[in-house]
């Protein structure tokens, strides 16, 4: 049975959770206390987890300003060395851009391109839910599993290809980590494109591939670039494979080969070489920590500004 409400234009269903809820700001009740005691609990946590990540942040950076201000660009273009004095990060440089560079040209790919045949092509059938299921739950496995999976198939049962504990074995170890996260969230990008879009394409002759490359990519470009983006920043700080799959922790030299021996030989990367740093007795080599981490969350952070640039140019063009 319903009410007619004229302040409301319309009619309200007695004894429904809508109608209690309109009833009860109509008449101006106070809000449950409860409520607000949820609320004040969600705000406390906000304010606590910012002000500790300021605080790192401070700590973190008022012990980098001087390693950059006594060494300048010599810090980022000296490789590793046992003297805190001449140990700089361009080893660790080169190696996570040669690790990131794995990641882009086999993770991206596949991870879309799957993440395209789920949305678009796949039936919906037991198998397809099942895979789904799959594909979420290994977005969660802790990063240690796949060093261990690294280390098993990359560097030991591909050796005659990977070279060993190499570039290679850890940059493939951390495109299947971040595969998953592509692919979830290309899918998600991909699920939110209006259907209306879709059906305007079918509606002129276009075929399906045609629709999905024409209409259905360019409107879901701002989720996959975003999410690619900040999956591709995730692997960039990834510590515990690289660790499992042989990268480097003291100083070393990567020869004068050609590149692709130089890819099937040692690496380091530079969230290896800031765990390094951290485990030094030498006090010395603290201040070079913090002045390491402000060098990758800088990178970090123009990967996120640059998948935010992204994401706006094609929200403005589509």
């Amino acid at each position: 049975m319903a009410q007619y409400r004229p302040d409301l234009g319309t009619e309200v269903p007695r004894g429904s959770a809508a109608s209690a809820a309109v009833r009860e700001r109509l008449s101006g009740r106070r809000i449950h206390t409860g409520e607000l005691v949820f609320q004040g609990v969600l705000v406390l946590s906000l304010v606590i987890a910012l002000g500790v990540l300021i605080a790192l942040l401070l700590n973190v950076t008022r012990q980098a300003v001087p390693v950059f201000q006594q060494r300048g660009t010599d810090f980022l273009t000296k490789p590793n060395s046992s003297l805190p004095f001449n140990a700089g990060v361009r080893q660790g440089l080169i190696g996570s851009l040669l690790l990131i560079g794995f990641v882009i040209v086999f993770s991206v790919p596949v991870g879309i391109g799957a993440a395209i045949y789920m949305e678009e092509y796949a039936p919906d059938t037991r198998f397809t839910r099942l895979l789904n299921t799959n594909v979420r739950n290994l977005a969660g496995v802790p990063s240690i599993v796949y060093g261990l999976l690294g280390l098993v198939v990359f560097a030991q049962a591909l050796r005659a290809i990977t070279g060993g504990t190499s570039v290679i074995a850890a940059g493939l170890t951390l495109a299947v980590l971040v595969l998953p996260i592509v692919i979830i969230t290309s899918s998600e990008a991909l699920r939110a494109v209006p259907p209306s879009i879709r059906e305007a394409g079918f509606g002129v002759g276009a075929t399906k591939w045609e629709v999905i490359r024409s209409h259905v990519l360019p409107s879901a470009a701002p989720g996959i670039f975003t999410g690619t983006v900040l999956t591709i920043a995730r692997a960039l700080g990834e510590t515990a494979p690289l660790l499992l799959v042989g990268a480097v922790l003291g100083f070393f030299s990567p020869g004068s080969g050609s590149f692709l021996t130089q890819l099937r030989g040692a690496y380091t990367a530079l969230p290896t070489l800031i765990f390094s740093w951290a485990n030094q007795p030498n006090e010395d080599f603290r201040d070079l920590t913090a002045a390491a981490i402000v060098v990758l969350l800088a990178i970090l952070l123009t990967l996120q500004a640059f998948a935010i640039m992204l994401r706006n140019r094609y929200e403005r063009r589509w």
